[in-house]
This record gives C-alpha cells, sequence and structure tokens, in this order.
C-alpha cells in the first residue's frame, strides 16, 4: 500500500515537474505575481498626457532625512558655511566609529585610509587627479564647516556627497578627520 502511495505520489508529481515547452517551468503557482499586470518602469503608460510610467517626483520633494543645502559649490559659500555651520557632532566614540565606517565607504577610496591622498583609485591610476590630503597644516587651519560643505556640495573635481549621506553623518565624517589629524600631528611631533 505504501509502495503505491509512494508511487501515485512520485508519478504525479514527475508530471506537474514536465514542462510544456523549453521556455516554461510548468505551472504557475501564483500567476497574480508571476504574469505582473504592473507597467514596467521605462515602458508607456496611456494614463498620463506625457506617455510615461515613470513619473518625477512632486517639485519640492526632500526625502526623509534629508535636508535641502543652502549653500552652493563656490568657494564664497565654503567659506562662508566655514564661518555659519558649526559641528553638532560631540566627538565620543561612538560618533567617531560612526564617522569611521562612513569615511571608509565614502572617502577611503580617494584619500586614503591616513587621508593622506593616497587612495586606491588614485594610486591605482584610475584617477588622473590626487585627492587633497586632509592630514596637513592647511586643512588643520579650516573650520569644520568647510569640510562639511565641502562634503555636502563638493569643489573642484570631486563631487558632492550630501545626496548619498545624511547630515549627521556627514559632521561624523568631519569629527573623524580631526581625529586623524590629530593622529598625524602626534605621529609627527615623535620624529626625530
Amino acid at each position: 500500500m505504501k509502495r503505491t502511495l509512494l508511487g501515485i505520489i512520485f508519478l504525479a508529481g514527475g508530471f506537474m515537474a514536465c514542462d510544456r515547452t523549453n521556455n516554461d517551468p510548468g505551472y504557475d503557482y501564483f500567476p497574480d505575481m508571476f504574469y505582473s499586470r504592473a507597467y514596467e518602469t521605462y515602458s508607456e503608460h496611456s494614463g498620463f498626457p506625457d506617455g510615461k510610467t515613470l513619473r518625477e517626483p512632486v517639485e519640492g520633494t526632500i526625502p526623509i532625512g534629508m535636508l535641502p543645502y543652502p549653500y552652493a559649490k563656490t568657494d564664497a559659500d565654503r567659506l562662508l558655511a566655514g564661518k555659519e555651520l558649526i559641528n553638532p557632532v560631540s566627538p565620543d566614540s561612538a560618533n567617531l566609529q560612526r564617522g569611521a565606517e562612513s569615511y571608509k565607504v565614502f572617502c577611503m577610496p580617494c584619500h586614503g585610509s591616513l587621508a593622506d591622498g593616497n587612495g586606491l583609485l588614485y594610486k591605482s591610476g584610475l584617477y588622473s587627479f590626487k585627492p587633497a590630503s586632509l592630514v596637513n597644516d592647511k586643512m588643520n587651519a579650516v573650520p569644520d564647516g568647510e569640510i562639511y560643505h565641502v562634503i555636502s556640495a563638493g569643489q573642484g573635481v570631486m563631487q558632492e556627497h550630501g545626496s548619498i549621506i545624511r547630515p549627521e553623518d556627514r559632521w561624523k565624517i568631519v569629527a573623524y578627520v580631526r581625529k586623524l589629524q590629530e593622529q598625524g600631528i602626534r605621529s609627527n611631533n615623535q620624529l626625530p
């Protein structure tokens, strides 16, 4: 009896698993999901006047957690940001840890692990311009707001990162860069 039942189940499973054609997997368990009635992203749509399925965000829409950055990518605005913006983040271990993680993701490929401008993209030859060193006397004198501005709006060939890094994480990166600068000063003072 058990063998007969197992044989029937095996035979039924075999018939259900057979392809109807080489491109058809057989039975569709959830046809509403398998054959979606949704429009593809770049397909035409007759319900909109412009005929496009992909819609632009409503004008003035701001993503959650992001604020419009009021300064432009100019030297005048960079200096103004340096005067007006003050780092609200305390350099405690949790903030420095988050700043280090964000630095590794967004900054280290160009500026390097030591923030000296010798990142992988430059050393490998993929990037023809050497990124700025963040651990020199010139950068030590720059206010936190200017560093935040350069991360947010970019400078020179560096593109803006304000659209992909949350404001509080940008400040944590600034705090982490300050820690790297402090370590660089200490190591330089220890040289004979």
